[in-house]
């Protein structure tokens, strides 16, 4: 007879794997870049288990190397994981018993166990904690191997900071076949333009600032939404 815990066991691993195809890569790609910025190999599991939020930790290097200020530092890591709360909206953690399996679940939510929750039904607590915690042992596991394998890499190979700006454009993408709005491309395009222009010392944040304050206007007012939804063909 099996253990119903063991086969949700063994379910999360299973469904995990495609992950795996994201995760490594960029979490290679992560750690070779912690190296080559002159840290040590061991910072990269520290960056991914007190982060841990893949764009989030590619960010929080460029601003710990050109000595952002904490401010700056605080708004950026708001606006660029605010989905994090609607994510908590529609997440089942509340499939988990333990007070303790609750707070890792709040914690290693991310865009991948969130995905996978969200087009698998989900089956217990078990199931979701393998999931997450599946999804964590890959990025660090990647992250420490392209932290060692990035020391004995020349210091003239470059193009690996890339990997964050390759990361957001397919966030971006993915994010547009699903919805198919031609405005949200639009709208976030004109809004950084015009950022970059009035204010180009400080482009990212005005801009995620401009762009967040469409989204809740469109969020609040349905016919606004409605008004400038144009859906590609």
């Amino acid at each position: 007879m099996k253990h119903p815990e063991l086969s949700h066991v063994r379910d999360g691993l299973r469904d995990s794997a495609l992950v795996a195809l994201g995760v490594i890569p960029l979490g290679l790609a992560f750690g070779v870049l912690m190296t080559q910025s002159g840290f040590a190999w061991w910072w990269t599991p520290i960056f991914s288990v007190v982060i841990y939020a893949g764009s989030m930790e590619f960010l929080a290097l460029n601003m710990t190397l050109t000595g952002v200020g904490p401010l700056s530092a605080l708004v950026t890591g708001f606006m660029v994981n605010f989905r994090h709360i609607f994510y908590g909206l529609t997440f089942p953690r509340h499939l988990i018993r333990s007070r303790l399996g609750r707070a890792y679940s709040t914690y290693a939510l991310t865009d991948e166990s969130y995905a996978i929750a969200s087009v698998t039904p989900a089956r217990s607590g078990t199931w979701l904690l393998t999931v997450q915690a599946t999804c964590q042992a890959l990025w660090v596991a990647a992250g420490i191997v392209g932290a060692l394998t990035g020391q004995a890499i020349p210091d003239s190979v470059r193009g690996l900071d890339f990997a964050l700006t390759a990361l957001f454009v397919v966030l971006a993408y993915e994010a547009f076949a699903a919805s198919r709005d031609l405005s949200a491309v639009l709208i976030a395009a004109l809004t950084g333009i015009v950022c970059a222009l009035l204010a180009p010392g400080h482009m990212l944040m005005a801009a995620l600032l401009a762009y967040f304050a469409v989204l809740l206007a469109r969020f609040w007012s349905p016919r606004l939404d409605t008004a400038l939804r144009w859906e590609a063909r």
